[in-house]
């Protein structure tokens, strides 16, 4: 019987597969035998168009979030789970957009390489043809996922929007809605009721809770772990501030380097210790198993509620107890600072008392205008705080006149003052009519976030003293004044890291948020690429090791190669600068294309730049070229003497845009490039500081002059700076109305000299000349001031005197440099 159920059974299987090879046609024959038994694929065999991703999960996803979105329904929590998933499937679709970006770069390089086609077609080499056809399908075959992963993200983008406009939309209409008025008489029964309801249902759990025998005996499992928790609870929590108070007392007594950075870490303690203590307590009450589900639900938010009260009392004393030392406290004056004190430690009282009240309520099932009721008088209270806190930061006294440097800083924290205490004042009238109006959604939208941000607003500021305060201890500049840049830098990132936690404050969404971040995540395009910030990250450091190395190298060759080279000193720094350039060039094209941006995409840009650049900035580009050119050319190089225009002094710095003349009275000029390439130029010292020194010396007629002549050669050979080869010369130059005029031309050593070597032979030409009995006469006018004579010229060289006009003497020395000697040069007499 078993053998022919068997039998059938084969039969039955393998009919089918009988009826197939009877029906297969001609030509057939060389099919795979099991051809017959593979039927149509599936479409969940069919492979995902964008390899790694299930694609039709994600189109069901999305068919699902287009009804939800068109309806207009679906409950909050719904929303969220829908916009969770779109969230996942678009970081998968960006992280896809990345596919196949090498192997693309490959076959676009192999197409360019092939040339675009001719026009004509038939003249081009069949090969090439088939080449090229073959890239552009293997291209559009590996573009295929990439537009398939932008499309579905720009689909999972706008589903998320539409998701968050909808929610944005019922946030909107819960705060506009108007409720019942808890003021309104006609609800007041229902008020008690609910309100009673919920007293004696906590009531009853409290009794069951001390008269169970089973969480009694819990509690007898666990004393030994909640009396240690209750005891060290209670003791932090009663005595932690005054410890963390004497710790600061005795860090401020101590005083010394730091006092200020240990006084903030010191005071840390007053905002954990109390905070800890509540932990534990709250922890002990969970291990003893006594609390039931509600007054569970209380318990639990006991450390949430504390931390208003801790935190308030931690800022009140940072800000205005006698002796803080942030500028606010000066601002609003010493009785202002302690009515600040007072406000600020009853505002956190009374927020705790809120959020116990709201733990409470959450705790029963009540109506909302009985919850609303509830919570009115709290929230009278907040406000009537508010409003107190707002009139004082108002009625500040004004900043003192003569703040000094600081005046401006003062003023600017006067207004802001002036500004939260208005702000202030209006939340506190309108969060509690809101509420009473019926409107207690946006009553309580107002008031509890203005106090939260009022907290945060008080932190930044403690914090930004404590990084003035870091700041000078690592700098060891105690004692300074807290004008440095780098403090207030951190304070503005710390006002900008804050900006997140003030947004989830007034009711942002973390999803909001989120959705911010992946905007930036995103980038931006340029042409066909995408920058993302971890591109433009990698920009940044790859551009600064760059800069870094080019630094490096321009050290060394400064310090180890060109001192070993004959190039002198303006040679080295044409170098050292061309180094530079080209180091910051080429690192900044080494970061360009490692974030992979196509500079062709640039083109229209620079093109824009460069219309840009032809009307407005004309002179920046000429200076620029002309720097280069002076850098490469070397008409004047760094320690040179040049005479720009009426200025005249020695090359400093030589940079992209000008060049930098220090004058002979220690004065800086700024000289454009363009005027150093396309102006006249006298370089003094350019190659060499040799240089010819003229000096007239006049005596009265009567006197020989062959004792004359002989008498200035002498004293010009006997000088260490005159050179021999080509000797001095000296010549009867002219004759004056009453003098006879003669010359000394010499050649210096260094024309830098000019004015010592000028003075010493004035000096010595005036005590021989007295010695010989020769008598100096009146010097020309052309070479003296009016009034001035050579007794007298020579009298203050002797005395070490200097002329009164540094640039007018060196003009009147009649120096010439000896390339542009006119009588002789080096081969004839000077």
């Amino acid at each position: 019987m078993i053998r022919a159920l068997g039998l059938i059974l084969a039969l039955a299987l393998a009919a089918p597969a009988v009826v197939s090879a009877q029906d297969v046609p001609e030509g057939a024959t060389d099919a795979p035998a099991d051809a017959g038994l593979i039927g149509p694929p599936l479409a969940e065999d069919v492979a995902s168009p964008i390899p790694g991703i299930d694609y039709a999960a994600w189109q069901r996803t999305a068919e699902r979030s287009a009804a939800i979105s068109e309806s207009g329904t679906g409950s909050t929590f719904a929303l969220e789970r829908m916009r969770n998933d779109l969230t996942g499937w678009r970081d998968q679709f960006l992280d896809a957009q990345g596919m196949n970006v090498a192997r693309i770069a490959t076959v676009r390089q192999q197409l360019s390489a092939l040339g675009e086609p001719p026009a004509a077609p038939a003249i081009e080499d069949p090969r090439l043809v088939a080449r090229r056809a073959a890239l552009q399908e293997e291209l559009a075959r590996l573009r295929a996922p990439v537009l398939l992963a932008q499309e579905a993200y720009a689909g999972a983008n706008g589903l998320i929007a539409e998701i968050d406009s909808l929610m944005r939309t019922r946030r909107a209409d819960a705060l506009a809605a108007r409720g019942f008025s808890p003021l309104n008489p006609y609800h007041w029964p229902g008020i008690v009721a609910d309100l009673g309801r919920l007293s004696v249902s906590l009531g009853k759990e409290v009794r069951v809770t001390f008269t169970s025998a089973s969480r009694l005996q819990v509690l007898k499992s666990h004393l030994a772990q909640v009396a240690f928790s209750l005891l060290a609870g209670l003791l932090l929590l009663v005595r932690g501030r005054r410890w963390s108070a004497r710790a600061l007392g005795w860090v401020a007594r101590r005083g010394g380097r730091g006092a200020g950075v240990w006084g903030f870490v010191v005071s840390l303690g007053q905002l954990l210790l109390p905070w800890v203590g509540l932990v534990l307590l709250v922890e002990a009450m969970r291990v003893s198993g006594l609390p039931g589900f509600r007054l569970g639900q209380v318990i639990r938010a006991i450390p949430g509620a504390g931390a208003y009260v801790i935190a308030a009392a931690w800022l009140a004393d940072r800000l205005f107890a006698e002796g803080a030392r942030l500028p606010i406290a000066a601002d609003i004056g010493e009785d202002h600072c302690r009515r600040a004190h007072r406000l600020v430690v009853a505002l956190g009282w009374f927020g705790t008392l809120g959020a116990v009240l709201r733990a409470i309520l959450a705790a029963g099932e009540i109506e909302p205008v009985a919850s609303t009721a509830a919570l009115l008088p709290v929230q009278i209270l907040v406000s009537v705080v508010l409003f107190s806190l707002g009139r004082t930061f108002a009625s500040a006294p004004k900043a003192p006149a003569d703040s000094g440097d600081f005046a401006d800083s003062a003023t600017f924290r006067r207004g802001l003052l002036l500004f939260v205490g208005r702000i202030l004042v209006v939340v506190a009238v309108l969060g509690p009519a809101l509420t009473a109006l019926g409107f207690g959604v946006a009553g309580e939208a107002l008031v509890d976030p203005t106090v939260r941000t009022l907290g945060i607003i008080g932190a930044i500021m403690v914090l930004q003293s404590f990084t003035h305060d870091l700041h000078r201890f690592i700098l060891r500049r105690e004692g300074k004044a807290s004008d440095e840049l780098m403090p207030v830098l951190a304070t503005v990132v710390l006002g900008l890291a804050s900006l997140p936690l003030v947004v989830l404050i007034w009711g942002g969404r973390a999803e909001d948020l989120g959705e911010v971040w992946a905007r930036f995540r995103e980038g931006f395009a340029i042409g066909e690429t995408r920058i993302s910030p971890t591109d433009f990250l990698a920009f940044v450091l790859i551009f600064l090791l760059g800069y870094l190395i080019t630094r490096l190298l321009q050290g060394f060759l400064r310090s180890t190669i060109l001192p070993r080279t004959r190039m002198d000193e303006g040679g080295r720094t044409a170098v050292i600068s061309g180094v530079g350039y080209v180091g910051v060039v080429v690192a900044a094209l080494v970061a360009i294309t490692s974030v992979g941006l196509d500079l062709s995409s640039l083109a229209i840009v620079a093109g824009a730049l460069s219309v840009g650049i032809g009307f407005g900035l004309q002179n920046i580009v000429s200076n620029f070229i002309s720097g280069i050119i002076l850098l490469v050319e070397r008409p004047i190089s760094v320690g040179d003497w040049i005479e720009v225009g009426d200025r005249m002094g020695i090359v400093k710095q030589i940079s992209v845009r000008s060049t930098r003349v220090e004058t002979f009275d220690r004065t800086d000029v700024i000289v454009p490039n363009a005027d150093l390439v396309s102006g006249q130029v006298v370089n003094w010292t350019r190659g060499s500081p040799v240089g010819r020194l003229i000096l007239p010396v006049s005596v009265v007629y009567g006197t020989e002059v062959p004792r004359v002549l002989a008498i200035l050669r002498e004293i010009a050979e006997a000088h260490p700076m005159v050179l021999l080869n080509p000797p001095p010369s000296v010549l009867l130059y002219d004759f004056g109305s009453d003098t006879l005029i003669f010359q000394i031309r010499a050649i210096l050593r260094d024309v830098n000299f000019i004015l010592s070597v000028r003075s010493e032979l004035n000096a010595e030409i005036a005590r021989r000349f007295f010695a010989e009995g020769i008598e100096i006469a009146g010097m020309a006018r052309s070479n003296t001031a009016p009034g001035r004579t050579a007794a007298s010229a020579a009298a203050m060289a002797a005395a070490g005197e200097e002329p009164a006009d540094h640039d007018d003497e060196l003009k009147h020395a009649h120096v010439t440099h000896l390339a542009d000697e006119e009588d002789g040069g080096l081969t004839g007499t000077a």
